[in-house]
């Protein structure tokens, strides 16, 4: 296999997209597009990966790093000026090189492949990527020999009638001959309105020298969508969902319905679980085998072990064990970690805590920076009572402890193994093992007391 290398054209601001992010860096399900890109560039198995940047340049750099060298276009004066600057590290090597824009997310690496594979077969210097549009206005026109080798690029504006019915468009993807394109790089002039070098241009310098230029259409041309402003990113969004979804389909998910249910492109999920509509699974997220996850659920960069439930509801950055419910309306923040068997009830909040196995919080409870041991029943209302105003301290409850309702943990705080808090206590002081804590004003009973108040009104 020839060596193969790739440009990635990462340096145009994105003017239409009115926006002070830079364009190749708006997400699509969850990652910057020109990160989608490069994921199926290295998937196509390239030798070196030249990322070209520019405006944003050290963001996109921060993206990306360690998985491409970077050049930068400091001025952006047009496609073939930015394939330019890679001139250093690959002008001199032999191979293919593939050139593809950092604003098509949607891009596969069978595609990229399949188009390298049809560049070596027909032994062209150049080969083009092409799409089938039903309304191809605006797309430059694939115009072949009968041979099927392309004899033109024809711009919308400067076709004829006949050549505007042709619905072969370029997409903006090429592979080249390594050598022969940066030596047509160099004959590239701009003597156009904007003043820019384009890379199509390489094209018609091949052709006038008699070397081949060859075209390769792929199956779908949602592949080859180019995200100019929000109303193509929307689209591009839309597509990626659906690929997302159907990918775990296949691998046996059951999606009630796919069109309402918004899965990261980095997400694993296992076989037999449910996934019910409006649920948002992000990140780094894997989820087991049989869990029931939603309806109306979020989850973020969290691991969910196999069998267990979770309903409106939201996971962010934690890890939650097997057969595990949690809610409805429970939040799990940051850095908590929920043992198995265990029950997040509704109107919960757990937040950086250890929760341990077969513990219960069933209802309207806030539990952070806190330690709960096995076994722990935590009632209706239970705080533990975290923040000074100025510090954040740690509630231990061990294991087997029965804390009351209404109940408020003053950290920091010790309550002992298989001890009992009463209902209505606010406790400020270690509680041993085994006892019960009773920390609330006694009851007193003024007989006939609101007959007196009645009597005055």
């Amino acid at each position: 296999m020839s060596n193969r290398y790739a440009v990635i054209l990462a340096a145009g601001q994105g003017t239409r997209m009115k926006s002070k992010l830079y364009k190749v860096l708006h997400p699509v399900c969850g990652k910057p597009m020109v990160e989608h890109v490069l994921d199926q560039v290295k998937a196509a198995e390239m030798s070196e990966v030249v990322t070209v940047v520019g405006h944003g340049a050290e963001l996109v750099q921060s993206k990306l790093e360690g998985r491409s060298e970077f050049v930068l276009q400091k001025e952006q004066l047009g496609t073939a000026h930015a394939v330019m600057q890679a001139k250093d590290r690959l002008h001199d090597k032999d191979g293919i090189t593939l050139v593809v824009c950092g604003d098509t997310p949607l891009i596969t690496a069978e595609t990229m492949s399949s188009l390298i594979q049809h560049h070596e077969e027909q032994q062209a210097k150049a080969t083009i990527l092409t799409a089938h549009e039903e309304d191809p206005t605006g797309y430059g026109r694939i115009i072949r020999d009968e041979t099927g080798l392309v004899k033109r690029i024809v711009e919308h504006k400067d076709a004829s009638e006949e050549e505007r019915a042709v619905q072969e468009v370029n997409t903006g993807t090429y592979c080249f001959d390594n050598r022969a394109l940066f030596e047509a790089l160099e004959k590239v002039g701009n003597d156009n309105v904007q003043g820019e070098y384009y890379l199509p241009d390489v094209i018609e310098i091949l052709q006038t020298e008699g070397e081949t230029v060859a075209a390769y259409q792929t199956a779908s041309s949602d592949e080859t969508l180019g995200v100019n402003d929000r109303v193509a990113l929307a689209r591009a969004e839309k597509l990626m969902q659906a690929r997302i979804n159907e990918k775990h389909m296949r691998n046996g998910v059951t999606f009630i319905d796919p069109a309402s249910t918004y899965i990261g492109s980095e997400a694993v999920i296992g076989r037999d679980t449910i996934v019910y509509p409006g649920t948002v699974i992000e990140g780094a997220t894997v989820i087991g085998e049989d869990c029931i996850i939603g309806p109306n659920t979020e989850i973020k960069n969290s691991t969910i072990a196999d069998q267990t439930v979770i309903k409106q509801s939201v996971v962010h950055d934690s890890e939650v064990g097997s057969h595990v419910a949690i809610g409805p309306f429970a939040h799990i923040r940051p850095q908590s970690a929920i043992s198995d068997e265990v029950k997040i009830g509704n109107f919960v909040e757990i937040k950086k805590t250890q929760f341990g196995k077969g513990s219960k919080a069933s209802h309207l409870s806030y539990i952070g920076d806190a330690e709960v041991g096995a076994g722990v029943n935590l009632g209706c209302g239970s705080i533990t009572v975290n923040y000074d105003g100025k510090n954040k301290h740690l509630t231990k409850i061990e294991d087997d402890a029965f804390i009351g309702c209404n109940s408020n943990l003053i950290a920091p705080v010790t309550i002992g193994k298989g001890a009992y808090v009463a209902a209505g206590s606010t406790i400020n002081k270690d509680v041993p093992g085994e006892a019960l804590s009773i920390a609330r004003a006694r009851q007193e009973n003024k007989e006939g007391y609101a007959r007196k108040i009645h009597t005055k009104n």
